[in-house]
């Protein structure tokens, strides 16, 4: 496998997280209530920040020949 698709997929993979985040903050902030709220909130939170360093290092790490 090229280094080219792997840094496609981590790409894919951080998207996924970023979309997770998403998903998981709504829930958390329009159909949960309590410390289930609180614990789903900080997981979406924690797929935020992953995502966001995924994205940043395929971003940062330029191109592949």
């Amino acid at each position: 496998m090229s280094v080219s698709m792997l840094k496609m997929y981590i790409s894919f993979a951080g998207m996924i997280f970023l979309i997770l985040a998403i998903g998981l903050i709504l829930l958390s902030r329009l159909k949960l209530k309590g410390w289930i709220a609180g614990v789903v909130s900080l997981l979406a939170y924690i797929c935020l920040i992953l995502g966001a360093l995924i994205i940043l290092y395929i971003v940062l790490t330029g191109p592949t020949r």
